[in-house]
């Protein structure tokens, strides 16, 4: 039989910054990722509301603006920056984020402006359409614009709105950003009859799962 081998403490592996890969100024550069995407967000709606073209910040800041109102400690933090605008305003919208820095494109059918040329797409201004269909399986076309003002002076999305428009995309995040909007009480099963059956049974299977 053969005899158990015991590690000695001082034998014993330790978690070390280096073991996991981070270095000593991960939280100053968690806080640089977040601060970006802020500032990306006023620039670009700062640029919008100089030019006068209507639009509204959608998607997870959308989200994050409406679970300040509750519970800042609740926001969630996002990469990108979308907003939903009028498809004939789209020649200003380029001119005035242009202006300010950004780089416009189309990949994968959407437009968007990188922030400067070596920009990421994935951290981009993002545009969806009103009116319009985001994807073509979706069940509705995008709202029209309506909104409300964030007190950092750009305009958010109406919570019906924004409630469709998750609900529509439907996908691990957008079930996820729901949750965050329940879990502050903003959304709850009163809602549910204020949507398309379709709509309103994603919304009945998150409310049955908050823990999802």
């Amino acid at each position: 039989m053969t005899t158990p081998i015991h590690q000695s403490p001082e034998s014993t592996p330790r978690w070390t910054t280096q073991t996991v890969g981070m270095s000593v100024d991960i939280l100053d550069r968690m806080e640089r990722a977040v601060m970006k995407v802020r500032e990306r967000l006023l620039r670009a709606t700062a640029a919008l509301n100089q030019a006068g073209v209507p639009y509204a910040v959608v998607g997870g800041n959308a989200v994050a603006s409406w679970v300040a109102t509750v519970d800042e400690g609740a926001i969630r933090n996002t990469r990108d920056v979308d907003l939903l605008v009028r498809r004939a305003d789209l020649p200003a919208i380029t001119a005035a984020l242009e202006q300010t820095g950004f780089v416009s494109g189309v990949l994968l059918d959407v437009v968007m402006f990188r922030d400067g040329p070596d920009g990421k797409p994935s951290e981009a201004v993002h545009l969806l359409f009103a009116g319009e269909k985001t994807r073509p399986d979706h069940l509705l076309p995008a709202p029209e614009i309506q909104t409300v003002q964030d007190p950092a002076n750009y305009s958010v999305i109406t919570l019906e709105s924004l409630i469709t428009m998750k609900l529509m995309s439907n996908r691990d995040k957008d079930r996820t950003h729901v949750r965050d909007l329940i879990g502050v009480g903003l959304i709850d099963a009163s809602w549910l009859a204020k949507l398309p059956t379709e709509l309103a049974e994603r919304l009945k299977r998150i409310l049955d799962t908050p823990d999802a």
